[in-house]
C-alpha cells in the first residue's frame, strides 16, 4: 500500500475559539496536518447563515422577514433587490471573512511561536463561492443581477486576506456546495426552494468556469484548494451521489481552465459507501496536487473509515483522509473523537 497524503480539517470544527480549534488540531494530529484553519468560530459556525445580516443592511437590498427558506430546518431568511433599484449599483458592505481571517492569524502565529504549532504548517482561511450564496439567499431574477456584485465583494475579501498574511503561511480553499445542488437533479429545489432557470444557460460549463476563476484569483504563492460537497445542515447531505462520477467531471473542468496550480482537492464519501461502484469512476483519476477523500464519519470512527480506505485504494492509490464536509455541527462531545480518527485512519496504511 501507499503512504497517506495526511489529513484535512475541511472547515469548521465544534469549539468556540479559534485558539481552542488550532492546539487541540495541531496536537491531536501533528505531522499529519499541512494547514490549520481557525474552526470557522463565530457568526461563521452555521456556514454562510450569517451573509444575510450582513449584505441585507446595504442600499438597495431588502431582508424578507414573512417568507423564510428552510435549509434543513434552518431559517436562512432571504435577502431582495428592492424595486426600482439597479443591481449594479448596489455597494455590498464587508462581508466579515478578512476581519475574521486577519483576526485567527493572530492566535495562529501566537501559538506557533510558542511550539505548539509546527513550522511548515499554513493557516487555512474557507470561503464560499458567490454562486453558493446567491443561490440560498436570493431569489428569481435576483440571482443572476446580483452574483457579480457579490462576486466583487468577495473577491475584496480574498485581496484584503493575502495582502495581510504572509503568502508563504497562507491556504485558501473554495467551498463548492450549492452548485451540485444545481446540477443534481432535483437537489436544487428540494434544499432552497424555487427555480433557478434563467440564472445559467449551461450548468456544466459556467459553474466550474466559476470555481475556475476563483482559484485563479488566489496568488501563486498562495496555496489553494477545493472542497467539493453535497451540502451538511443537520449532518445531512441535500442530495446523496450516486457516485463519483460528476464530482470527477467537475473537478476535471475546473481544472481544465486553470492558469495556476491547484494545491489540493477534497471529495466526499458517504458514510454508507465502501463498495467499489462508488469510487469506480475514479479509475485514472490524475489531480495535479493532493486529493482528500472524505470518508471519515464520527458514527462508525476508525473501523468504518478503514473499510472505506480499503475499497478506495483500489481505484485511488494515492489520498489523504478528511470528513466530506466541516464538523461544525457535530455533536458537543464528539469533536475529540472525530480528530483522533483522521490521526488513526492517515497513519493506518
Amino acid at each position: 500500500m501507499t503512504q497517506p497524503q495526511g489529513a484535512l480539517l475541511v472547515g469548521s470544527v465544534n469549539y468556540d475559539d479559534a485558539e481552542k480549534t488550532m492546539r487541540v488540531a495541531a496536537s491531536t494530529l501533528g505531522g499529519a496536518l499541512k494547514r490549520i484553519p481557525d474552526g470557522e468560530v463565530g457568526a461563521r459556525f452555521h456556514w454562510i447563515l450569517f451573509q444575510p445580516d450582513v449584505i441585507g443592511a446595504a442600499d438597495g437590498l431588502e431582508r424578507i422577514g414573512d417568507e423564510p427558506i428552510l435549509v434543513r430546518g434552518l431559517d436562512a431568511r432571504p435577502v431582495r433587490i428592492a424595486d426600482g433599484v439597479d443591481a449594479a449599483s448596489i455597494v455590498l458592505p464587508p462581508l466579515g471573512y478578512a476581519d475574521a481571517a486577519i483576526e485567527s492569524y493572530a492566535v495562529f502565529t501566537r501559538l506557533r511561536s510558542e511550539g505548539a504549532i509546527a513550522p511548515g504548517v499554513r493557516f487555512q482561511v474557507s470561503l464560499p463561492t458567490p454562486v453558493g450564496v446567491i443561490a440560498a439567499f436570493f431569489r428569481g431574477v435576483d440571482r443572476p443581477a446580483i452574483e457579480p456584485v457579490y462576486a466583487v465583494a468577495l473577491l475584496a475579501e480574498l485581496a484584503r486576506i493575502v495582502s495581510v498574511i504572509p503568502h508563504d503561511d497562507l491556504a485558501i480553499q473554495w467551498d463548492v456546495a450549492t452548485e451540485f445542488a444545481v446540477l443534481e437533479a432535483g437537489g436544487y429545489e428540494e434544499t432552497f426552494g424555487g427555480a433557478y432557470s434563467g440564472w445559467f444557460e449551461d450548468e456544466w460549463t459556467e459553474l466550474p468556469a466559476r470555481v475556475a476563476a476563483l482559484v485563479n484569483a488566489v496568488p501563486s504563492g498562495v496555496e489553494v484548494g477545493v472542497h467539493l460537497c453535497y451540502g451538511d445542515a443537520g449532518e445531512k447531505h441535500f442530495i446523496e451521489p450516486t457516485d463519483t462520477a460528476n464530482l470527477r467531471r467537475f473537478a476535471e473542468a475546473v481544472l481544465s481552465g486553470l492558469d495556476r496550480p491547484l494545491t489540493w482537492l477534497h471529495l466526499p464519501v458517504p458514510i454508507e459507501r465502501d463498495d467499489d461502484a462508488y469510487f469506480a469512476p475514479l479509475d485514472g483519476f490524475a489531480v495535479p496536487g493532493e486529493l482528500y477523500l472524505g470518508l471519515v464519519h464520527r458514527e462508525d470512527g476508525v473501523e468504518g473509515a478503514s473499510r472505506r480506505v480499503e475499497t478506495a485504494l483500489r481505484h485511488v492509490p494515492v489520498f489523504g483522509v478528511a470528513t466530506e464536509c466541516g464538523i461544525g455541527r457535530a455533536p458537543d462531545g464528539t469533536t475529540e473523537g472525530i480528530l483522533e480518527t483522521h490521526a488513526a485512519v492517515a497513519s493506518a496504511w
